[in-house]
């Protein structure tokens, strides 16, 4: 009951100092359509970040690798995106989105079985290798696409504004926050309503057990990784025509996916949702106000939330 109403309490604070950021922003300004602009740019950001920290908890808690590549997964996503549809004279974001993914998810399942599996009982070693891992990829991005930024160009169908009450919303971020909750609900789903995510709950439960009743888990963890790098490549050509693809993507979007994990929870997948949303809106709202102050407004809801319950907003004590 305790734990119940101080996940209760902190949850309400964090609502309460987005709304009051909101509130403030909204006010020191008088442009109605600029607030609801920025509002949807937070949504927007939140999504994002919810698909990249989503693959990472997935990743993490199930199979408690850290992987730090993971915002390099992201960038390299996002140019591959970039470049096949600039290649392919006619290729559709949504496909660009898919064939990167695949991509993507398939480079993760080749470093997972050949790489991290080995070290699966050396997490100092798991982290040193993913870091660098990022590293190499990163370098590997700035020589073949160059140190200029490429865009992505948003989808024909979504590029005109939605205009509702006298006011006109950016239809893509729209889409981009939609997106995000049906990757939610699918997510949700497969580990909650599905043999497969039964077997992989399992797996992380007691390993050798699951070995022992015929599970394979090594095959699982692999899927999971490839399922985590696959959405986080997904998500760097869905972030694209918002970000575009350049040096650097890594660095700026990993770390907000990191706070995001550890305020909503290690493991967590509703916990990463609610966690996305919030950074999403300090973020941006916080820039807004304080742009002196902004990584001191972003930093300090996880603060908040750790100081009183480390294992996060909606993660569970380990036993």
């Amino acid at each position: 009951m305790q734990s119940s109403q101080t996940r209760t309490v902190l949850a309400l604070l964090a609502v309460v100092l987005v709304g009051a950021l909101g509130f403030s922003y909204i006010a020191s300004i008088r442009s109605a359509q600029f607030a609801i602009v920025q509002t949807l740019n937070s949504l927007a950001l939140g999504g994002l970040l919810f698909l990249l920290a989503a693959g990472f908890s997935l990743i993490f808690g199930l199979m408690r690798l850290a992987n730090l590549t993971h915002g390099a997964l992201f960038m390299l996503g996002a140019y591959i995106g970039a470049n096949i549809m600039r290649s392919y004279e006619g290729v559709s974001l949504w496909v660009a989105m898919l064939g990167s993914g695949i991509l993507v998810a398939l480079m993760g399942g080749v470093l997972e079985r050949f790489v991290l599996r080995k070290l699966s009982s050396n997490s100092l070693g798991q982290v040193l290798v993913t870091l660098g891992m990022s590293f190499i990829i990163a370098d590997a991005c700035l020589i073949i696409w160059g140190g200029d930024p490429i865009p992505v160009p948003t989808p024909p169908d979504l590029r005109a504004p939605i205009r509702l009450f006298g006011y006109a919303f950016p239809t893509y971020r729209l889409a981009v926050v939609v997106l995000a909750i049906v990757a939610a609900v699918a997510l949700y789903l497969l580990l909650e309503r599905t043999r497969l995510g039964a077997m992989i709950r399992a797996g992380v439960d007691d390993m050798a057990m699951a070995r022992a009743v015929g599970i394979p888990v090594s095959k699982l963890f692999t899927a999971v990784f490839m399922l985590g790098a696959g959405i986080a490549g997904a998500a760097g050509v869905l972030g694209g025509p918002i970000m575009s693809a350049y040096p650097g993507l890594d660095a700026d979007m990993l770390p907000l996916a990191l706070i995001v994990v550890i305020l909503g929870g290690v493991g967590s997948l509703f916990g990463a949702f609610v966690g996305s949303f919030i950074i999403g809106f300090v973020y941006t709202f916080g820039t807004a106000l304080l742009p002196d102050l902004a990584y001191v407004i972003l930093f300090l809801p996880m603060i908040l939330v750790i100081a009183f319950r480390p294992q996060g907003l909606f993660g569970r004590i380990a036993a």
